[in-house]
């Protein structure tokens, strides 16, 4: 076994790992091995549990989340397993414990009145960037695929949205030099790439539209070049400041569009599937919350069902 010090095995992960992912998929990596696990690993020629057990305390400490933290212990682990593999390092089995998490944060959701203020804004006050808003509210689409949106995505004849790309800025670290590179690529996992169907209103704004727009123009901007989600975002919070909305994370659309499916009784699978979710369970887990009411109907249930 020739034993290499970690920061020598990540240089030769990077070189293996490039060639198999996404170069978005690539940037996130590299950002993480940048920012956190060569300052702490990259001199070890050994990784014990204990060792990692203490990096994810002091990254707790520093104020990163439970899940920011995993993501960067998903990386550590393909480092790990490419050194053992290559007869770099000794296999260690590393079993990491996190403090219990007792609250549980509540997701951002638009109520009912502040999301038809907003529609109905929208449907008097019409601009291309204001409609991106009216569309994430009517098909839960995440800020980089509205953003890569183009008007030949919009099928007004099917009523139907196709979403096939996603546009990003990612970190470029070369040769220790970091930069940034917009690009627009397939969404984030093959379930995302998926077909919406539009609602009557939505259908209705967009219909007319579509007769007179350059199909190979971005929605959101109407032109052949598209904004990026940082920009739209802070558009989207100047808007909502001039409306008197409760502040609300882009990303909060997204999450009142599936709340409200939920609430109109529509199947977890349907809505699972409309999101783009992986697995049904990640729509579970997020948004079917039974109220206390549903909660005594159960209850009740099961009473009658033992008389």
């Amino acid at each position: 076994m020739v034993k290499k010090f970690l920061s020598q095995i990540i240089d030769l992960w990077k070189k293996d790992k490039k060639q198999y992912v996404k170069k978005s998929t690539y940037s996130a990596y590299v950002l993480l091995v940048e920012n956190h696990l060569l300052p702490y690993f990259g001199n070890k020629e050994e990784v014990k549990e204990a060792d990692v057990q203490d990096f994810v305390f002091k990254k707790l400490e520093q104020g990163l989340s439970q899940k920011t933290i995993k993501d960067i212990l998903i990386v550590l682990k393909m480092i790990l397993r490419f050194g053992v593999k290559h007869k770099y390092l000794d296999y260690c089995e590393i079993d990491i414990k996190f403090p219990t998490q007792r609250d549980n944060e509540e997701l951002d959701v638009l109520n009912r009145s502040s999301q038809r203020k907003i529609m109905d804004y929208i449907e008097k006050n019409f601009t291309f960037k204001n409609l991106g808003i009216y569309v994430c509210l009517c098909t839960g689409l995440r800020i980089g695929e509205l953003c890569a949106l183009t008007w030949d995505d919009i099928d007004v004849d099917n009523g139907v949205i196709y979403v096939r790309r996603t546009i990003q800025r990612i970190y470029i670290v070369d040769e220790g030099v970091k930069r940034t590179e917009l690009i627009i690529d397939t969404p984030k996992t093959k379930n995302s790439i998926r077909d919406i169907p539009m609602t009557t209103d939505l259908l209705r704004i967009l219909k007319p539209l579509k007769k007179v727009v350059n199909k190979e123009y971005f929605v959101l901007t109407n032109d052949e070049k598209p904004t990026e989600p940082r920009t739209y975002r802070n558009y989207y919070k100047r808007l909502m400041k001039k409306l008197e909305i409760p502040d609300l994370k882009f990303h909060g659309l997204r999450h009142s569009f599936a709340t409200r499916c939920i609430e109109g009784k529509c199947d977890y699978k349907t809505v699972s599937v409309i999101l783009g979710h992986s697995n049904i369970s990640t729509t579970l887990n997020l948004y079917v919350h039974p109220n206390l009411e549903q909660k005594k109907k159960c209850i009740n249930q099961m009473n009658r069902s033992l008389r």
